[in-house]
């Protein structure tokens, strides 16, 4: 199911050589599934505002950006690790253009307490994109392979894409609308970067 679904959300967002397996991606290789934390999209209500739209997103970057700093420090494949530094660098670079955007279209010149200042999330440790605990999907990235690290980064930023599409469907803003297609079609890019890791390890195995 989370194989179609994904495969559905990169069909509609572009993607032209799309394939779901059956079974998934580990009985493609014979392997047991893992059981890692599901992703799924993050909640906003109907009535959120383009401030609290980019909060939510700076959050859910935030806590993807220490899943990957996290992860990249563990891994035992440098090749794999130096990419989720290079990944959690850019998470950090989406940070900053939601709280620049957040300025803008709340005509504020600071927000110190920023993203706190607008919403709040109910754990301290931090969500992912997908709407994942950061704590739950390290607890579960510790005895896992790179493969399966990436395969489920993946599906997090699969998630994120379509966040960002969903979200710029919701706001009015001009300047929200463009910042949100810039940072869907740069998760793209991450997608590509972790799909290309994916299948190197995969065809070395």
């Amino acid at each position: 199911m989370r194989s179609r679904a994904a495969a559905a959300i990169l069909t509609r967002g572009g993607f032209k050589e799309v394939y779901s397996m059956e079974g998934g991606i580990h009985a493609w290789k014979g392997m047991v599934a893992s059981g890692a934390p599901e992703a799924g999209i993050a909640y906003f209500p109907a009535e959120s505002t383009p401030s609290e739209l980019t909060a939510l997103a700076w959050l859910l970057e935030d806590g993807t950006r220490k899943f990957y700093l996290e992860v990249a420090s563990k891994l035992k494949d440098l090749e794999t690790g130096s990419l989720f530094k290079e990944l959690a660098a850019l998470e950090g670079k989406h940070k900053e253009k939601l709280f620049a955007i957040h300025l803008a279209i709340s005509a504020m010149a600071e927000d110190p307490e920023y993203p706190a200042s607008v919403i709040s999330f109910p754990s301290e440790g931090g969500y992912m994109e997908g709407g994942v605990e950061v704590g739950k999907a390290l607890d579960w990235a510790r005895e896992r392979s790179p493969e399966e690290i990436l395969e489920y980064a993946l599906s997090l930023e699969i998630n994120s894409y379509d966040l960002h599409l969903k979200m710029e469907e919701r706001v009015k803003d001009p300047r929200a609308k463009e910042m949100f297609v810039s940072l869907a079609g740069e998760e793209k890019g991450h997608l590509l970067r972790l799909q290309d890791q994916f299948l190197k390890l995969m065809t070395a195995s």
